[in-house]
């Protein structure tokens, strides 16, 4: 017998996955509760403040999934940390075969709300916090691990980008080169 996730849980996966996806605007309600196989009443019980509270908890949701996972790379080479960014995005690219990106860099692009943007922008931050806690963990001094922190995030952004606009893993894969060329040269020896 297969245990069933929880109604909020469901909503907020599939709010999540959508706002990859089709961004924000491009996502209504019906289409969430419909894809979460939820009762239309049940979203409103969970997010009584509507789609701009599910929003809010499904970026946090994405953002926790992906911090975790990063997590257990802590007191790993540079290498190791870099990797494991880079591995997170790629998967993501190819199980949704191109057609995911980044729902914090959909909300960040779209808002026209200082709400959302703050919290986006608080997103970011935590990333790059700890991204270059990891990266010093592996090595680097705080100032240059922070550097390599913001560029790997904005090229990989990027990358998940142009991804998705050429419809062709080859901008993920030429950042990825260059970024893991970028590490090998920084690494501690």
């Amino acid at each position: 017998m297969t245990v069933r996730q929880p109604t909020r849980e469901r909503i907020l996966y599939a709010a999540a996955e959508l706002f990859r996806r089709q961004g924000y605007a491009g996502t209504g309600l019906n289409q969430i509760v419909a894809e979460a196989q939820a009762p239309f009443g049940s979203l409103y019980h969970h997010f009584p403040g509507g789609k701009p509270e599910l929003l809010h908890a499904a970026l946090d949701l994405a953002s926790e999934r992906g911090l975790a996972s990063m997590e257990a790379t802590r007191g790993q080479p540079l290498a190791v940390v870099i990797e494991r960014f880079l591995t997170l995005w790629r998967n993501l690219l190819e199980r949704s075969e191109l057609a995911a990106g980044c729902a914090v860099v959909a909300v960040t692009v779209a808002a026209d709300d200082d709400d959302l943007l703050d919290h986006a922008g608080t997103i970011f931050r935590t990333w790059t916090q700890l991204l270059t806690e990891l990266c010093r963990s592996g090595g680097m001094n705080t100032n240059s691990a922070r550097q390599l922190a913001v560029t790997v995030i904005a090229a990989t952004e990027g990358a998940v980008a142009l991804c998705r606009a050429e419809r062709s893993m080859e901008p993920f894969e030429d950042v990825e080169t260059v970024l893991l060329y970028l590490v090998e040269s920084l690494e501690v020896h």
